[in-house]
């Protein structure tokens, strides 16, 4: 896992909101990098940390919630709080439906950036760990034989060895053989943590 420090991305264009937003962030110690426009964002080369990005929604060249499409069109899976002195409901709406985890309405209450920062890097950080997670289940997953793959669909069903054995049309010693190594591959320590590790494996689609 990476360790580099939680990083919070500033995006307005107005130069005094975001050196007042990078002062009062900064004060509690968090790396704090600021842009004008969303492409510059877009632009920069970004740390490979937790992070959130604490967005204006009106901006010169791309509004903050075509930046937020876009991102989530490139599975940039970043937290977004926005910021705006021009909120309506319509919009507030249209970006907590996209996943926003704030929406301030300027001028906003330091503290509750402070908490909305604090809460959105929590759940990068989270969310990191799980695809952190998840890719090593599916390297483990790689490593299975065709026939090991079959043998692990079976086995998380609930079939026995001999119910196995009599739909693949293979022993069952061959299956007690193939079931040892899924287990093994898989880093499973019993059949009820095979199953979860299945389950995780499936509520997660392979990027492609």
């Amino acid at each position: 896992m990476n360790h580099d420090p939680p990083t919070v991305f500033v995006i307005d264009d107005d130069p005094s909101i975001r050196n007042g937003v990078r002062s009062l962030i900064g004060s509690v110690g968090l790396r704090v990098l600021t842009f004008g426009t969303a492409r510059d964002f877009l632009r920069s080369t970004r740390p490979d940390s937790p992070a959130c990005l604490v967005l204006d929604v009106r901006l010169p060249d791309l509004s903050g919630l075509d930046l937020q499409r876009e991102l989530r069109e490139s599975d940039i899976q970043i937290p977004i709080i926005f910021i705006t002195g021009h909120g309506d409901i319509p919009m507030t709406v249209e970006a907590m439906k996209a996943g926003a985890v704030e929406f301030l309405t300027k001028p906003f209450r330091g503290q509750n950036l402070l908490e909305a920062v604090q809460g959105a890097i929590a759940r990068d950080r989270a969310a990191r760990q799980e695809r952190a997670e998840i890719a090593e289940l599916r390297k483990c997953f790689d490593t299975l034989s065709p026939r090991e793959r079959e043998v692990l669909g079976l086995v998380v069903t609930g079939l026995l060895n001999k119910q196995i054995a009599a739909e693949l049309g293979i022993s069952e010693l061959t299956v007690k053989t193939h079931r040892a190594h899924v287990m093994e591959k898989m880093r499973a320590g019993s059949l009820a943590e095979l199953v979860h590790i299945t389950d995780r494996l499936q509520s997660v689609p392979p990027r492609g």
